[in-house]
């Protein structure tokens, strides 16, 4: 299993930080693709096609789970290889609608803890053009230790 570079590592290539990120089944259910993750932002897209609601317009819902994706990998990025995090807040503000294309987030840390994780997601369509902003708040819990055998995976 790869091991995800932390902020105290040796400074790890963006093409490194991707290829630790474990692949998650909603991420692949939505099409998120991550683009760059380094310690200071984590960047994903996904298409705006398959992820609408019934009028066309990119399903909220949709938009929350590529914040949450980019948010989550961003906290784990920094709580790692001692911490795990956990979602525990988010909020998100829609600034206009997106039809087709793909709409890209950006995470970068707001407060960046020992024990809290806060990060500010800037998601925006093809043109540049904000569609929404989020905020999401991750819990770092610590790994267990022991043998693999001998633990249970977080959650």
């Amino acid at each position: 299993t790869p091991t995800v570079p932390t902020m105290s590592d040796a400074t790890p290539t963006p093409q490194e930080i991707l290829a630790a990120i474990p692949p998650a089944p909603l991420d692949h259910r939505m099409v998120i693709e991550y683009v760059e993750a380094t310690v200071e932002r984590v960047v994903a897209r996904m298409p705006g096609e398959g992820n609408t609601q019934p009028f066309g317009l990119l399903h909220g819902g949709a938009t929350c789970v590529l914040a949450e994706s980019v948010g989550s990998v961003a906290a784990n990025i920094h709580g790692a290889p001692t911490h795990y995090a956990v979602g525990i807040e988010i909020s998100c503000s829609h600034h206009s609608g997106a039809r087709g294309g793909h709409v890209t987030a950006t995470a970068t840390p707001l407060k960046a803890g020992r024990q809290l994780a806060t990060y500010n997601i800037e998601i925006t369509d093809d043109a540049g053009s904000p569609v929404a902003t989020a905020r999401l708040s991750c819990l770092l819990r610590p790994r267990p230790s022991g043998p693999p055998s001998d633990r249970a995976e977080p959650r």
